[in-house]
């Protein structure tokens, strides 16, 4: 697969886990109302700066856009924040709980 269509693929992943429909988004990033369609569909590509305004808007680097081993970048960011407000017995606990569902 070539990089534009995991681009793509990318793309429409992290929308739908957004919940937002592409003319949402499209409009959203000041865009007309099938730009994010065009890129989905294997169209076009963004610019680098939309890239950059794409990436802010799901919350997520643009190195985390490009990681397609990690399922959901957002959800997974929101999880490290909490963990990080957590005291160091309860993270532990966490840890031992991850390790046992790894198994």
């Amino acid at each position: 697969m070539c990089l534009e269509e995991k681009f793509a693929e990318r793309l429409a992943q992290l929308r739908t886990q957004k919940g937002v429909s592409a003319r949402e988004m499209s409009l959203s990033l000041g865009q007309s109302t099938g730009y994010i369609n065009n890129i989905e569909n294997k169209n076009s590509l963004p610019s680098m700066s939309v890239f950059f305004y794409i990436c802010d808007y799901f919350g997520i680097s643009p190195k985390e856009f490009f990681e397609f081993e990690v399922s959901n970048p957002t959800k997974l960011n929101s999880t490290i924040n909490d963990l990080k407000m957590l005291t160091p017995k309860c993270l532990e606990n966490i840890s031992a709980v991850i390790k046992d569902l790894k198994k």
